[in-house]
């Protein structure tokens, strides 16, 4: 017996990991999903995210979130940390196709029915999780802290202070005053790195459970 199945053995003695998962990992794809590429959508959305996370741990440890250091951090990891300027590239198109991946699996679900009885509640938890992929990539454009990523974030909470009653609360919340300032990267920054990606975790596990437990839609 080797190292791994001395450990192995060591770990399902005491949680039981060969009764819990195969009936997880066993279960058979239905063959539309494995012929069909319009229903890997919402996996090629999650290796983005599990892609996202791994290179965002990277980036947060050579970037400052000042408005002093923030652009100076940025332009060290792309000229001077090794491999940095190819896994912050990774990063910045990563998400892009994250959200394009989940826009398309919302219209993917819309169009053939699949948010209908009993999947109600799962339709809901995906829009719920395409906001927060939105609110991710939103997030995450102020943290260069450039030209770009400044005006871009002006139009952005502007547009969120313009909704009717909660518009300006939001708009408050995200600035954290009346201007862009230290205090509004600081939000985003908690905002990127500890709030989007706890309530990500959140909506996925009940996300999946639902399709495990109700299974793939087919075509109307």
């Amino acid at each position: 017996m080797n190292l791994s199945d001395i450990i192995y053995k060591w770990f399902d003695d005491r949680l039981k990991i060969s009764e819990l998962l195969p009936p997880i990992v066993k279960h058979p794809a239905p063959e539309k999903v494995t012929s069909n590429p319009l229903y890997c959508l919402g996996g090629t959305a999650f290796l983005c995210f599990l892609i996202l996370a791994g290179s965002g741990i990277f980036l947060a440890m050579y970037y400052k979130p000042t408005p002093e250091e923030a652009y100076g951090s940025v332009e060290h990891i792309m000229t001077s940390v090794p491999m940095g300027s190819l896994i912050r590239s990774i990063h910045h198109w990563t998400a892009n196709i994250m959200i394009a991946a989940v826009m398309l699996h919302m219209i993917r679900v819309y169009f053939m029915g699949a948010y209908k009885n009993p999947r109600e509640l799962n339709w809901v938890i995906g829009v719920l999780l395409f906001l927060v992929a939105t609110t991710f990539g939103f997030s995450g454009y102020l943290l260069p802290w450039d030209q770009l990523a400044f005006w871009a974030t002006k139009i952005g909470t502007g547009i969120a202070g313009s909704i009717p009653i909660m518009g300006p609360y939001i708009s408050l919340i995200l600035l954290g005053g009346s201007e862009i300032t230290a205090d509004t990267m600081t939000r985003f920054y908690a905002i990127h790195v500890l709030i989007l990606p706890a309530v990500m975790i959140v909506l996925l596990g009940a996300h999946f459970m639902m399709v495990r437990i109700q299974g793939i839609s087919g075509r109307l």
